[in-house]
């Protein structure tokens, strides 16, 4: 993505391409529903399969690494994009340095993903065990709180990226839009707990969810912004908060509902999760670009090709 976007655009990509990933949780649990009604679970899972490597294979035969390499690139879209020499082929990755600068956003990364996996997780089994739905209304209940997170994935992209453009504030413009995705998805997580209504409910999941799925376009940018030629390894960094939450919410989260009987204390620590996030949020620099340590003899090394 930092080859192929303009930097100013860079939150907006992230936002749009999330929210496809939100898209598919929207429509699958309707999707899934209607397979498992017409045949069986096992044919939802072959068909799924099949579409999948379908989109594979025109991905395979389409896209490109390098932007100049694409024949549908002209040289006006290279002009727009970031520099190749970001990009360039290097002796090896920073692994230590890179993960040290890299804890603070895999911190805030992993009380999102904590919530993100909440709902991922848990959402229709809280419908159909809490309101007791059968299976089609619960799939149209969770599908509904999965289209919040659409649309507040290319929101908060967007916003991330208008902000940047009118102040030229890279940290406002990230860290603004990340605390008001924890803060707004832990208001309306709050009825949720403390109301036993579906419709309210619903409502307060969607937005719940909205809020939080504004986080994913900025802090996703934040390791575009701080290390771009190191972007793929220092995403995957950022992302093993999320990856680990992924493993310890559900296991918590179904822990807590059989132990305690209630789906009250699961929501509460993914309340608390939220606003920790946004305290974290605080340390995050994407002003300040990672920078490499290098030693005299590969600077020496490094000169000539330089001039």
């Amino acid at each position: 993505m930092t080859s192929w976007t303009p930097t100013v655009h860079w939150g907006f990509a992230q936002g749009i391409t999330h929210s496809f990933a939100r898209l598919g949780n929207f429509v699958t649990p309707v999707i899934v529903a209607a397979l498992i009604a017409w045949a069986s679970w096992r044919a939802s899972f072959f068909i799924l399969a099949g579409i999948s490597l379908i989109w594979m294979a025109v991905w395979f035969a389409y896209f490109r690494d390098v932007p100049s390499n694409h024949p549908g690139v002209t040289a006006d879209d290279l002009a727009k994009l970031p520099a190749p020499s970001q990009h360039e082929s290097r002796r090896g990755i920073p692994w230590l340095a890179l993960l040290r600068r890299m804890l603070p956003a895999t911190a805030v990364n992993f009380c999102y993903g904590w919530t993100l996996w909440l709902f991922l997780t848990w959402i229709p089994s809280f419908f159909a065990q809490n309101y007791q739905l059968e299976i089609g209304r619960t799939a149209i209940y969770a599908s509904g709180v999965f289209f919040g997170g659409v649309v507040g994935d290319t929101f908060g992209g967007w916003l991330s990226d208008v902000i940047l453009k009118r102040s030229g504030n890279l940290v406002l413009a990230r860290r603004s839009v990340i605390i008001a995705g924890f803060l707004g998805a832990c208001v309306f997580l709050i009825p949720v707990i403390l109301v036993h209504d579906l419709m309210i409910s619903a409502l307060c999941l969607s937005l719940a969810f909205f809020f939080a799925e504004m986080i994913v376009a900025p802090i996703w940018a934040v390791p575009m912004d701080i290390a771009p030629r190191y972007a793929g390894s220092a995403s995957g960094m950022m992302n093993f908060g999320s990856a680990s939450a992924g493993i310890v919410s559900p296991v918590f989260f179904g822990t807590m509902v059989d132990v305690t009987g209630t789906w009250t204390v699961p929501f509460v620590a993914s309340v608390l999760l939220l606003l920790l996030g946004a305290v974290l949020t605080l340390f995050l620099r994407p002003d300040q670009p990672f920078v490499e340590s290098v030693n005299k003899s590969t600077a020496a090394m490094a000169a000539p090709r330089l001039a």
